[in-house]
């Protein structure tokens, strides 16, 4: 691959196999996260086992200086990026009503402003050389009525598909990577212990295949990747179904 990756959310989850499997493929790396311990963990562990730089970039996106530095080192134009992964996430409870605005602002500036952002840093440097891949990890709740995690996703989504259409032909692609539910601690920060989010065992997917499927559809250009084939069946089923019954579809779990 040869080319230097930015992944934001990179300190667990999927941003951390995202880490894992671009190091495998050669690439050097710029991971972004809060948890600067647990960025420099990870960045031994892949300087060990692949050989490759890997920089470490502790900040957060939701905070104006924070999301300013990793815009500075997207746009940098001497250290340039061939790849950015645009990972950084959390969930909120379904009941947007009881919840707490703030959290929401938060929400909605990490999914959508951040990833803007940081997109619109990553085109200015991509499409002067005319080669680049950004990867926006979306969720198969942005084609489900649930909540606000639904709703960002579903602007994730809707904007990954412009984009790549958009600057493909200058040589940019850009992926909205849309797993269903997948075995990492995203659950676990929502304060639900691993087995007790009411979902069969048959819908989880695991973080490595996800990463795996979601890198060969960029490179293959795919606007939207959805990993696995029961994932695919269940939006295409959710587009034709009536709107009462989707919603009460997408309650399950969270």
């Amino acid at each position: 691959m040869g080319k230097t990756a930015v992944v934001t959310g990179a300190s667990s989850g999927l941003g951390a196999e995202f880490a894992r499997q671009l190091a495998a493929r050669g690439a050097d790396l710029v991971l972004v996260a809060r948890d600067k311990a647990a960025l420099e963990d990870i960045a031994e562990r892949l300087r060990a086992d692949h050989r490759v730089q890997v920089e470490v970039l502790a900040a957060d996106l939701v905070a104006d200086d924070g999301l300013a530095a990793v815009v500075a080192r997207v746009a940098d134009r001497e250290r340039p990026i061939g790849i950015l992964v645009n990972n950084a996430g959390f969930g909120l409870d379904l009941d947007f009503a009881a919840g707490d605005i703030a959290d929401e602002q938060r929400h909605l500036d990490l999914h959508v402003r951040a990833t803007m952002h940081l997109t619109h840093a990553a085109l200015g440097t991509m499409l002067e050389r005319g080669y680049g891949r950004i990867v926006n990890v979306a969720s198969v709740a942005g084609f489900l009525p649930r909540g606000t995690y639904g709703a960002v996703k579903a602007w994730v989504i809707s904007f990954s598909r412009w984009a790549n259409i958009a600057y493909a032909p200058r040589g940019v692609t850009v992926t909205a990577l849309c797993p269903g539910f997948t075995h990492t601690n995203f659950h676990e920060r929502l304060g639900l212990p691993p087995g007790r989010e009411g979902i069969p065992a048959v819908m989880w997917l695991d973080a490595a295949d996800v990463v795996r499927e979601g890198l060969r559809d960029a490179a293959r250009g795919k606007a939207v990747s959805i990993p696995s084939l029961r994932y695919k069946v269940l939006v295409a089923a959710m587009r034709v179904l009536p709107s009462p019954v989707a919603a009460r579809l997408a309650r399950t779990g969270r």
